[in-house]
């Protein structure tokens, strides 16, 4: 695996998480990384992406709620998600680009052009 995501957990509605996704012996530094979401039986969607240079694009979604960031460092690109709601429930994915170009997925949901490489996915369900 390349990118390898972590961080999902059983949350109350309006709570807070963070997913992490990390490099796997594979430099970000230089790669756009998107976040996505695939909910029970339906088609994974684009939720946010961010460029090399922490640029930030997001869907409508998920704008004003979610976050996305980058440490270099820990090669490690973070989705803050806040004032989750049941909806966002599902299984949170990473991939990597060579930038931010948004797209039209296959069933009409926000992508990311040429995203590649993706993790196992964490899983988030958001129920009281």
């Amino acid at each position: 695996l390349y990118v390898v995501e972590s961080g999902g957990d059983l949350v109350q509605p309006g709570g807070s998480l963070k997913l992490s996704c990390r490099g796997n012996e594979y430099n970000l530094e230089h790669r756009a990384v998107g976040w996505y979401r695939q909910a029970p039986g339906k088609e994974r969607v684009g939720l946010s992406c961010i460029t090399s240079s922490s640029a930030t694009h997001y869907a409508d979604a998920v704008k004003g709620r979610f976050t996305s960031s980058r440490d270099s460092a820990r090669n490690t690109v973070y989705l803050q998600m806040n004032n989750l709601k049941h909806e966002d429930t599902g299984i949170y994915y990473c991939a990597h680009a060579g930038s931010c170009i948004p797209t039209t997925g296959p069933d009409g949901g926000q992508a990311y052009y040429g995203m590649d490489d993706w993790g196992n996915g964490t899983r988030v369900t958001v129920s009281a």
